[in-house]
C-alpha cells in the first residue's frame, strides 16, 4: 500500500482541497481529505494576479512563496487529521493555483503558482508539481487534465459523463472504449455567479442556488452571453479567467444595468447549465452523468441541468465511490503517482498534444 497526497486549487479559488490516498497496485482509495481556506489578504493578491497589473513579477514572487506555504499548511492539517506522519507518505501531487492560461498560439502557456521547493521543505516529502506545462510544450492545450483520471477510476461498459463544475465546467466522456474517450471545457461554472454574489452579496457563493432561484432569466442578456465565440470552437479547447471574468461580465451587463440582482444570477446559473447541457447532448442522448466539483452541491443549478437533461440520469459521483468535492484532488495524487511510476498521464484526444507524455517535475524534499 503506497500513499501519496493531492493539492488543488481550482478557478474560484475557494480554497485550498487536500487529500490522502492509498494506492492498492493502480486503484487509489480516499484515505482522508481536508479544506483549507486562502488567508483573506492572500486571496486578494491572487485574485489581483488574475489580471495584468503594475509590478507583477515582484508580486508573483511573493505570492508564488505564500501560496507554497499555504499548500504546505494545507497537508500538515490532513496529515494531523488523519494521524499519518509525513514519513509514510511517498510524494504529493500539488496542481497549484492557476493564475494565468493561455495555451493557443506559437508559445502559449498555462502557469501555475505554489513553490514546490517551499512546499516540500515545509512538509518533509516530495513534490510533483507543474503537471501541464509539459502537455503544452507538445502543443496541447495543457487541460483538463482530469479525464484521464475519470477513466482510470470511472471508465466502464456503460456509457458515462463526468461534469464537474468548478468555477470552468469541463466534462468527460467516457463511451466505454479507453482509446475513444474524450473531454474538454464547456465554459463558465461558478466562477461568474460566485463574482457576481460576492459583488452583490458579499457572500463567496450563491448557496443552493438561492439568489439565482428568486430571480427571472434575462432571455435577451442570456442570448448575449452564449454568443461568446468559445462555443463555437472545436475541441480541444479549454477555457479559464482570461476570457470569463468580471470585466467580460461588466461589459456583457452595460445594456442591463437596472436589472435585478436575482435576475443576473439566475442568467448566469443558466448561461452555466445551458452550455454545459448542450455539449453533454452531443455526446449522448442518454448516458449517465455523474456531477463532481463545487456545482454539485447547489441544488437549483442540478435541478436546472435535470429539467435541460430529461433524458439523461444525473447523479453526483457519490453513486460512483468519490465524493464529489474531492475528485479533482485525487487527480493530482493520481497524477503524482504516474509520474513516479512513469505512466503518462495526458490523453491527446482531449488536450491535442501530439503523443502521450508523464506529467510533472519533481521536487525533493531532501
Amino acid at each position: 500500500m503506497t500513499r501519496y497526497i493531492g493539492l488543488m486549487s481550482g478557478t474560484s479559488m475557494d480554497g485550498i482541497d487536500a487529500v490522502l490516498v492509498e494506492f492498492d497496485g493502480q486503484h487509489p482509495t480516499l484515505v482522508a481529505s481536508h479544506s483549507h481556506e486562502y488567508d483573506p489578504h492572500l486571496l486578494e493578491q491572487l485574485h489581483r494576479l488574475c489580471s495584468t497589473g503594475n509590478d507583477e513579477i515582484n508580486r508573483l514572487g511573493h505570492v508564488d512563496r505564500q501560496v507554497g506555504k499555504a499548500f504546505a499548511d494545507a497537508t500538515n492539517a490532513l496529515l494531523a487529521k488523519s494521524g499519518i506522519d509525513a514519513d509514510s507518505v511517498r510524494a504529493i501531487g500539488s496542481h497549484g493555483q492557476t493564475i494565468r492560461h493561455m495555451p493557443d498560439g506559437p508559445h502559449g502557456f498555462s502557469l501555475q503558482i505554489g513553490d514546490p521547493n517551499t512546499l516540500a521543505v515545509d512538509t518533509g516529502i516530495d513534490v510533483i508539481a507543474d503537471f501541464r506545462r509539459k502537455d503544452v510544450a507538445l502543443g496541447g492545450q495543457g487541460a483538463p487534465l482530469v479525464p484521464a483520471f475519470h477513466q482510470a477510476m470511472f471508465g466502464g461498459a456503460r456509457p458515462r459523463i463526468i461534469a464537474n463544475i468548478g468555477g470552468i465546467a469541463n466534462i468527460t466522456w467516457l463511451p466505454g472504449n479507453a482509446d475513444q474517450v474524450l473531454g474538454y471545457d464547456t465554459g463558465p461554472g461558478n466562477t461568474l455567479m460566485d463574482a457576481w454574489v460576492r459583488q452583490h452579496n458579499q457572500q463567496p457563493f450563491d448557496q443552493d442556488g438561492q439568489l439565482a432561484a428568486a430571480g427571472t432569466i434575462s432571455t435577451e442578456l442570456l442570448k448575449r452571453l452564449l454568443s461568446h465565440p468559445y462555443f463555437s470552437q472545436p475541441a480541444p479547447k479549454s477555457t479559464g479567467r482570461e476570457l470569463f471574468n468580471q470585466a467580460w461580465l461588466n461589459y456583457q451587463l452595460e445594456p442591463f444595468m437596472n436589472a435585478h440582482a436575482a435576475d443576473v444570477q439566475a442568467t448566469l446559473l443558466a448561461f452555466t447549465v445551458e452550455t454545459l447541457a448542450a455539449e453533454i447532448a452531443q455526446l449522448s442522448q442518454d448516458a449517465d452523468v455523474y456531477l463532481c466539483g463545487g456545482g454539485a452541491f447547489n441544488r437549483h443549478l442540478v435541478k436546472q441541468l435535470s429539467r435541460a437533461l430529461p433524458q439523461h440520469r444525473i447523479d453526483t459521483t457519490d453513486a460512483l465511490g468519490v465524493p464529489p468535492q474531492w475528485v479533482e484532488g485525487m487527480a493530482f495524487a493520481w497524477l503524482a503517482h504516474c509520474h513516479l511510476e512513469g505512466i503518462p498521464g495526458n490523453l491527446p484526444a482531449v488536450t491535442g498534444a501530439s503523443r502521450t507524455t508523464v506529467l510533472g517535475t519533481l521536487t525533493p524534499a531532501k
